[in-house]
């Protein structure tokens, strides 16, 4: 396994991460959630993710349990939550960034996850009803009670980015260390384009998930009828399934699955490679239903040498998506 800085900070995580997001508690029983994390950890993944609306808090329930049984030495796992959304209670304040809810919601976390500090806090989604400055000096609080060692941002402009680090300066407080995108071969523009500044400028961390564009950049929607089982067909989810299964997608995942083929790699290994090869990503955020999906994907990280420049051009002409930097 490589272990890479998260961003500035002196804070080592694994290229490649384990994310419970749709399968813990929800997709998967707790016995396979249970040798996905053991087989995670034996095999050198030190980070394992969450949020408090993962299966309305008991993904977080779950993987706590496994943590307590596992006895790991607590020094050697990075663990994280999210707030935003809520766990399932929809109150006025029991959603959003207010002082108020990021502290219920991390002290709820610590109890599900059964962990004394959380090391990673991510807020979820920015929020236009908190002013950034309660935000700030929130997370700066649970950073000095030892609740939370470093705090993030998930899905945030790059505008809102920097004016929580104006705030933090003005104010000599601690400002977002990670930001969790999507980032994959169809979500690039963030990443890619309007993050730049920040990776420059401040060494902004980056958690991301959704490698495989939720599953769209693997096989199995190549074929004729619509897989079972597959997170894109579970109830709710439509607005992925939509999102994620755009007609002009399709023919391009053809194409990169015959070229995957020639390099003799699975299409995940090849996208998750991809993704790899972006130096501003801290960690790949990998998610499994299954031991045999996880045991393919992690086989990604010998793959990054296969990515020469003649291969990405090529993967390039394929997506044909490359974002472009505004000229100013």
């Amino acid at each position: 396994m490589e272990y890479r800085r998260l961003g500035k900070s002196g804070l080592k995580v694994s290229a490649l991460s384990f994310g419970s997001w749709l399968t813990f508690g929800k997709q998967i029983g707790n016995n396979t959630a249970e040798k996905l994390m053991g087989y995670a950890y034996d095999n050198g993944i030190n980070f394992f993710d969450n949020a408090e609306i993962y299966a309305q808090g008991k993904s977080e329930i779950v993987m706590g349990r496994i943590i307590k049984k596992m006895k790991w030495d607590r020094t050697s796992f990075v663990v994280s939550s999210k707030a935003f959304f809520g766990d399932h209670r929809k109150g006025p304040n029991q959603t959003g960034l207010s002082r108020k809810h990021l502290v219920e919601a991390c002290n709820n976390a610590l109890k599900r996850l059964q962990v004394d500090y959380l090391d990673l806090y991510f807020c979820h989604r920015p929020d236009k009803e908190t002013p950034i400055e309660e935000v700030v000096w929130t997370m700066n609080h649970l950073i000095q009670q030892g609740k939370i060692l470093y705090w993030g941002t998930s899905e945030w402009s790059a505008q809102e980015i920097m004016e929580a680090h104006m705030v933090a300066k003005d104010y000599r407080l601690i400002g977002p260390t990670m930001e969790q995108p999507q980032y994959n071969m169809f979500e690039r523009k963030k990443m890619e384009v309007e993050y730049s500044q920040i990776f420059k400028n401040i060494g902004m961390g980056t958690t991301t998930w959704s490698p495989l564009a939720s599953g769209v950049l693997t096989d199995k929607y190549l074929r004729k009828n619509f897989p079972k089982g597959t997170r894109l067909g579970m109830d709710g989810l439509e607005w992925l399934k939509d999102a994620a299964l755009q007609d002009e997608r399709i023919p391009k995942v053809h194409a990169l699955n015959e070229f995957a083929k020639e390099l003799g790699i699975s299409l995940p290994r090849m996208a998750v490679a991809w993704a790899l090869k972006n130096p501003n990503v801290s960690t790949v955020i990998l998610g499994a239903s299954k031991l045999a999906q996880l045991k393919e994907n992690l086989k990604a990280l010998g793959d990054v040498s296969l990515l020469t420049p003649e291969v990405m051009e090529r993967i390039e002409g394929i997506l044909a998506n490359k974002p472009v930097a505004p000229m100013f």
